[in-house]
């Protein structure tokens, strides 16, 4: 026990001995430690997601186009950067919450303008205006002690203060013979400037990366960073000696516009070539690596952009006007697309083939242009666009906060990939890495997704170099995948062997049997379940809010108008609706028809008696009238209407329903029989003289009402059919048949295939080892990845071949003896 100490076996047991919560709690501190670049991260986006500002707006664009994407980690100068631009951020927000300011005086009415200056520049005064920048801060400053701790703080400027030096020299020397004695101080001085641009190009070069082979195991930092410090030792390379001389050339051309044009114009352009030289080597770094750590995250970006699809599609109002109040179910039902919805798809999907097509053919730095162009561009629309759109600010759009937090995991992702490099060789779909039931279910979910099998086939096909036709390549991918499934179920019933000569289980034949079973009866039964539970268990009562009636006679002006609403609808109570079903007790068909109804779906309906409308009937047509009532030997018929018009044998229909549709009709199962009927109404006509002149209308009184009323009055009762809630609707709305035709015959094709034909696809399917053909497919994706086209061609003809010779497959998927 060389390395003994007893003091460090104290200190690990006395950490051991600790509560579990207080372990937790370490852990989750070093994880802290260890991630403080990240925490600062979310920091300044959660911080401008809730701002929503210019001012905030410049943190972010800098992570994701400078911090992200510098390697190993970011420098010192963009943590000081971050730390100087959050201190003067607070500066200048504190110094306008001043009340003179004139903005500063309505801000009860401007607080919510989105296109507000105050608000687009982030000065607008409001309470706890700081609250995220101090946590901002006081995060970067917790990062800045990690570095400190770990020095790592200083570690370029060490690493770089002796070439600093030498390059100074070389410059000074190169330059030193050209100078005038007159300009000689401020040549050097511009010698002194030139040198501090291009002296700075190393310190991006100091990459902690490994060489991008296959074969090449990772390299340690400290062992990556020590061995390049030997490098830059000797010489700068190839790259930094065209930059010495392209910095001498400039100085050159600089030096004597200087002198010419005293300073003015040649030190603009000067200062100019001072941000733009360091900004162009530091991509110019990125996309040539001197080393590069291969990993592949385009399945987590991916996913990234799905999350960000599914929130469009179910959040689309967020981002139109005048539609926070639509949902996406009810604009397609109406045949209507939203714009905002349309748009928004189409630039998520248009994003995503975009990114698909980077990602097959290996080119950064045309991921490097649709980072930057992509950054700016959502950014741009999402802080300056959508607010002047939805007429709301940014932060004030949950959807479309969730939607930018979302973007902001992608652009992360995609910065990584950036730094990193792209993998040298794709094969496969990443859900075919092994072989297991996971996997399988997964991929076979992908396939079942409309079009995006297929889809992903061209896109392939299109990005990548290859020999092969459309039709071909197709063909490789559909038996690469079958193979797939295949060997997922041979390593299945590997793991879980079944014995020769033993019956199934009962667990596995009830289990798998049984639910299938169940299923097939529901798929069957589905359409009738669903009509009859829809209406009366996830039912709404739909009461009716108004009740008309109309009686004419014989066609002439209407006799008599009026409507119940409010008050005069009253609902039953517990021992109303007793009574009630009391008094058809013996009549099946009307206690059958009542089965479906409950207290709370009868509405009684009571009607004035007194017309609320005067009969302004023509004299001509009122004689004519009283004429036909004098005929007895004529037929003279009563109208009464309710929504739609309709003429009755009897008079009063005592019992209405009113289904979801908007007829309504009497119910004939409580209205014949011996235990009740039509009932009979009284008419009189009333006539008023006064000075105004003579007013008439009529007056109708029911006569066989249930709730006595002394007043002359009209009962009505009215059965409200239940309807389904509107998440349903557009199920309901199919009706039984409808359902059938749509649901239970399709899957039930669907169905019949699953069960038929299995005769025709017995070779291929039946076979007991499939590695050597999952070997010839991996081998034709390698052999394309590797640029050697012919050997594809020959390797594509084998496989065609091997399936068209049942002898041949049969030798290939022998089990391994």
């Amino acid at each position: 026990r060389m390395f003994h100490d007893d003091e460090l076996e104290e200190s690990e047991k006395f950490y051991v001995g600790q509560p579990r919560v207080l372990l937790l709690i370490y852990a989750l501190y070093n994880t802290l430690v260890a991630r403080s670049e990240m925490v600062c991260y979310f920091v300044i986006i959660l911080n401008h997601m809730i701002s929503a500002s210019m001012i905030t707006l410049v943190l972010p664009i800098l992570i994701f186009l400078w911090a992200m994407l510098s390697v190993p980690r970011p420098s010192k100068r963009f943590w000081m950067t971050a730390i100087v631009y959050t201190e003067v951020a607070i500066v200048i927000k504190y110094f306008f919450q001043f009340g003179f300011f004139p903005w500063n005086k309505y801000v009860d009415y401007t607080k919510d303008k989105p296109y507000h200056p105050p608000n687009i520049i982030g000065i607008e005064k409001k309470e706890g205006y700081v609250h995220y920048d101090l946590v901002q801060l006081l995060a970067l400053f917790f990062h800045r002690s990690i570095l400190k701790c770990h020095g790592l703080w200083d570690e370029d400027e060490k690493g770089d203060s002796s070439s600093n030096k030498d390059d100074t020299d070389d410059e000074l020397s190169l330059t030193g013979g050209r100078r005038d004695s007159s300009a000689s101080l401020k040549s050097v001085n511009l010698a002194a400037s030139v040198e501090s641009i291009h002296v700075h190009f190393p310190e991006q070069q100091t990459a902690i990366r490994r060489k991008s082979s296959s074969s090449v195991s990772q390299l340690s930092q400290r062992s990556s960073f020590s061995s390049h410090r030997s490098k830059r030792g000797k010489c700068h390379g190839m790259d930094l000696k065209k930059t010495l001389i392209i910095s001498h050339s400039a100085f050159l051309l600089f030096s004597s516009s200087y002198s010419t044009v005293k300073s003015h114009c040649g030190l603009c352009c000067f200062r100019t070539l001072q941000v733009y030289v360091p900004i162009r080597q530091f991509f110019y770094n990125l996309i040539h690596p001197d080393y590069s750590a291969v990993t592949d995250v385009y399945v987590l970006m991916f996913l990234a952009d799905t999350v960000d699809f599914i929130i469009i599609v179910f959040g689309f109002w967020a981002f139109g006007k005048h539609s926070a109040a639509a949902d996406i179910t009810s604009s397609l039902s109406e045949d209507q697309v939203p714009e905002a919805f349309l748009v928004m798809v189409l630039i998520q999907f248009g994003t995503m083939v975009v990114d698909r097509a980077l990602y097959l053919k290996k080119t950064v730095m045309g991921k490097v242009i649709f980072q930057v162009i992509l950054v700016f561009g959502i950014h741009f629309w999402m802080f300056f666009i959508l607010p002047g759109v939805t007429e709301r600010k940014f932060s004030q759009n949950t959807v479309a906060q969730l939607w930018y937090f979302v973007k902001c995991v992608y652009f992360g992702l995609s910065a990584y990939q950036i730094r990193c490099g792209y993998p040298t060789r794709v094969l496969g779909n990443f859900l075919t890495k092994s072989y297991n039931y996971v996997n399988l279910f997964l991929f076979q979910g992908f396939r079942l997704v409309p079009f995006l099998t297929e889809l992903r086939a061209v896109m392939d096909w299109v990005w990548t170099d290859t020999t092969l036709s459309l039709s071909s390549w197709i063909c490789v991918e559909d038996i690469y995948a079958h193979i797939f499934i295949l060997k997922c179920w041979r390593e299945s019933e590997k793991r879980y062997p079944q014995p020769r000569g033993q019956k199934k289980k009962k667990v596995v034949k009830y289990g798998m049997g049984g639910m299938i079973i169940v299923l097939l009866i529901c798929i069957v039964w589905f359409p009738l379940l669903f009509m009859s539970l829809i209406k009366s268990v996830a039912g709404i009562t739909n009461k009716p809010l108004d009740v008309s009636i109309t009686i004419t006679l014989g066609g002439y002006q209407p006799i008599f108008t009026m409507s119940a609403q409010q008050s005069q609808l009253k609902d039953l109570n517990q021992t109303g609706f007793n009574a009630f079903l009391g008094s058809y007790r013996g009549n099946t068909a009307a206690l059958q028809f009542l089965e479906g109804y409950g207290k709370e779906d009868i509405t009684l309906a009571d009607l004035e008696g007194n017309s609320n409308s005067l009969w302004t009937i023509s004299p001509p047509s009122r004689e004519k009238m009283i004429q036909g009532l004098l005929d007895f030997s004529a037929e003279f018929t009563v109208v009464l209407s309710w929504s739609i018009q309709r003429t009755l044998e009897t008079v009063y229909p005592y019992y209405i329903k009113a289904p979801s549709d908007s007829l309504a009709k009497p119910i004939k199962q409580l209205l014949t029989g011996m235990y009740c009927r039509w009932e009979n109404i009284t008419v009189s006509l009333v006539k008023n003289v006064s000075e105004e002149g003579v007013r008439e209308w009529w007056v109708l009184n029911q006569l066989g009402k249930r709730y006595k009323t002394s007043e002359e009055s009209l009962e009505l009762f009215i059965f409200s059919d239940k309807v389904s809630p509107p998440s349903l609707g557009f199920l309901a709305g199919y009706g039984i048949m409808g359902l059938y035709a749509s649901v239970v015959l399709v899957i039930g094709k669907f169905v019949r295939e699953f069960f038929s034909g299995i005769s025709h696809s017995i070779m291929f399917e039946e076979l007991p080892n499939v590695d050597r053909i999952l070997k010839l497919c991996t081998d034709i994706f390698l052999v394309r990845e590797t640029g050697e086209l012919e050997l594809e061609e020959d390797l594509y003809a084998k496989l065609i071949f091997l399936y068209r010779s049942p002898e041949t497959m049969i030798k290939w998927t022998r089990e391994k003896t």
